[in-house]
């Protein structure tokens, strides 16, 4: 990813997020890992108005120049980059399934071998706690231990990736994979594949995934 073009290229995918169904107005966040620390879509803007001049660079320490505001969830961002070192691009959305079955607090079980692409055998969802403060980043940052994906209590889904495309095609992924579940769960209870059946999965998807 050409460093000079990482604004235009984090801009870019917030306005895709809308157009996929992802978020709404200025619901969720996009960023990208920088030398410094991270760029990140501002707070309290529309998601599909976005340009590159609008997006924040925020340092590993938390600072961003004092006439922008970044997203108000820069914190899980940032700590997302310490925990994943190979983690370049954050996507966090508030996806219409995704947000149903966060707000039953349920993860996504391994219904289908599609999960294996968030990097293990479920998805898991992290502990609720209110948006914006260190409390949900360490929620998050736990949820996604040996993931690439979790849910988020009554919020929505976040995803990591090695390049802002990669991020935002799981997070897809992940919403598709949601809406899959919760249909499924009104037909009865869904069948899960073992153990075994999850590790042949994760094996066969073991470099399945987009680099920069």
């Amino acid at each position: 990813m050409n460093l000079s073009q990482r604004p235009a290229q984090v801009a870019d995918v917030a306005r895709r997020t809308v157009a996929l169904g992802l978020n709404l107005a200025a619901s969720g966040n996009v960023s990208a890992r920088s030398p410094e620390g991270f760029l990140i879509t501002p707070s309290g803007r529309e998601m599909s108005g976005l340009a590159a001049r609008d997006i924040v660079p925020v340092t590993l320490d938390g600072v961003a120049p004092a006439e922008m505001r970044p997203s108000s969830e820069w914190r899980f961002h940032r700590d997302i980059y310490a925990a994943f070192p190979e983690a370049q691009a954050v996507v966090h959305a508030h996806s219409p399934f995704a947000v149903a079955l966060s707000c039953l607090r349920r993860g996504v079980p391994s219904f289908h071998y599609m999960v294996a692409l968030a990097g293990g055998e479920d998805i898991r969802c992290a502990g609720y706690a209110t948006f914006g403060t260190q409390a949900l980043s360490d929620q998050v940052v736990s949820a996604l231990q040996g993931r690439r994906a979790c849910l988020m209590a009554n919020h929505g889904l976040t995803a990591w990736g090695g390049s802002l495309e990669a991020a935002l095609n799981l997070a897809l992924e992940v919403e598709a994979l949601c809406a899959h579940y919760l249909r499924a769960c009104q037909a009865g209870e869904p069948v899960l594949l073992s153990r075994d059946e999850m590790a042949e999965a994760l094996e066969k998807f073991g470099n399945y995934r987009e680099e920069d």
